[in-house]
């Protein structure tokens, strides 16, 4: 028999919001959980870039976490579906626990336990934000479910995701975030700077003022990738700018299925329009560079001080 087989692993899989909103809901309360600790352990960056999770070839990661002169790393391996924790320096360890079904209430438990048995010993606001009616860490045993298969597509998408934003990033040479994930608002996001600072934000619903004052403090346009909810029932691509300029949401982008939602405030490309295109990467890129242009045209940026020359 001769030639290759073909792999059964999609690279870009489908992710219905339908068919895994209770696995949704309970992994961003997960995250929100391994967020927080890192949070209370990280040293303040600008724009709370100490904040967010990277992906891995398995998943998310908190990067290296400090807690004195030791070092630690949560990591939430969506492969294998285990909660790993890594410990570095003389007492080096590794420990770990299924991913599986069990109730936020459980899991925050389960995870406080296994650090403490790592003499990891933080203490975090055990509340979750950027969500209505928020319930306690320690009472959630409403969310309650995992489904493996789709927190692995999940895992699939960020990854492609994030292969194909570095590409983007690469293009700016001006101050630019790394690509990262925030498990507040559970995106992966990307962030450009025009270098110029931008007026006070308001406020934000469901997140506290001065974590927004910080976040906007200079003019951004920022993309990224959300998995939906609320009026947005499909996962989607965004890019939006801050503050937003005159004639930003009448700019003429690409593809075709890229739309300003007034909802939102902000472009939208559906994920599945990326899915379902014969070029995955260049039907994202496209809508990355051409939103970009709408916000450096309208709100006259200096690209040519901005952009890395081609060629």
């Amino acid at each position: 028999m001769t030639g290759h087989l073909v792999s059964p692993f999609e690279y870009w899989p489908s992710l219905p919001l339908k068919d895994w909103q209770d696995t949704y809901a309970t992994l961003h309360m997960w995250t929100q959980i391994v967020g927080k600790v890192r949070l209370r352990q990280a040293p303040h960056i600008n724009h709370w870039w100490q904040v967010p999770f990277y992906t891995t070839p398995h998943g998310l990661t908190t990067s290296p976490i400090p807690y004195g002169q030791r070092t630690f790393e949560v990591q939430f391996d969506f492969h294998g579906h285990r909660l790993i924790v890594h410990t570095c320096g003389e007492d080096e360890t590794t420990k770990s626990f299924p991913l599986a079904a069990r109730s936020v209430a459980e899991f925050y438990g389960r995870f406080m336990d296994l650090l403490r048995s790592l003499d990891l010993e933080v203490r975090i606001w055990p509340v979750p934000v950027e969500v209505e009616n928020p319930i306690p860490f320690k009472q959630d045993r409403t969310h309650a479910a995992y489904d493996p298969v789709y927190a692995s597509r999940l895992w699939r998408i960020l990854v492609q995701s994030d292969r194909v934003f570095q590409i983007f990033r690469s293009r700016f040479i001006g101050k630019c975030s790394p690509v990262h994930f925030f498990w507040g608002s559970f995106d992966m996001a990307l962030t450009r700077f025009s270098g110029r600072r931008a007026p006070r934000h308001g406020p934000v619903p469901n997140l506290a003022h001065f974590v927004v004052i910080e976040a906007y403090s200079h003019e951004v346009n920022s993309c990224g990738f959300w998995p939906g909810g609320g009026p947005i029932q499909e996962p989607i691509y965004y890019s939006y700018a801050y503050p937003e300029p005159e004639g930003f949401k009448g700019y003429p982008v690409r593809p075709t299925s890229a739309f300003y939602s007034s909802a939102l405030g902000e472009f939208i490309l559906p994920y599945d329009a990326v899915r379902r295109s014969n070029n995955p990467d260049q039907e994202l890129l496209a809508f990355l560079q051409s939103t970009y242009e709408a916000a450096a045209e309208t709100g006259r940026w200096d690209r040519a001080n901005l952009e890395r020359m081609t060629g």
